[in-house]
């Protein structure tokens, strides 16, 4: 049975990119080259961001087309991380608002991804 375990970003800037996830992930890369930073995490889960200009086959779509999912413990926790962001600049493009799935947010990184933090219900 296949399990994904690597999510691929296409930006703009991979060096760039990599600056703003390791400040916002707390952790750095474990790779990281001009046209492509790789993060890893506890389980084996990787995060690659790709140069979109670099990516063989080309990249038909950056930003905005699919979401990376945190998820905290509780209200507290995702109230602090909103006004963390916040206060860092990221385009909040959701506030805090309770949904049928639970409490979440919105922002976006440089290149327009979503990045959505939630406690579930």
């Amino acid at each position: 049975m296949l399990q994904p375990t690597y999510t691929l970003l296409y930006v703009d800037d991979p060096e760039a990119s990599g600056r703003f996830y390791a400040a916002l992930l707390g952790r750095a890369p474990v790779e990281a080259g001009p046209t492509f930073v790789l993060f890893a995490f506890e389980g084996g889960t990787r995060l690659g961001l790709w140069s979109r200009h670099a990516a063989v086959p080309a990249a038909a779509m950056t930003g905005g087309g699919t979401e990376i999912a945190f998820t905290v413990p509780d209200d507290a926790t995702l109230e602090a991380t909103h006004a963390a962001w916040a206060a860092r600049g990221l385009p909040i493009l959701q506030a805090p608002t309770a949904m049928d799935f639970g409490r979440t947010f919105v922002a976006l990184d440089p290149d327009g991804h979503r990045l959505r933090v939630f406690r579930p219900g």
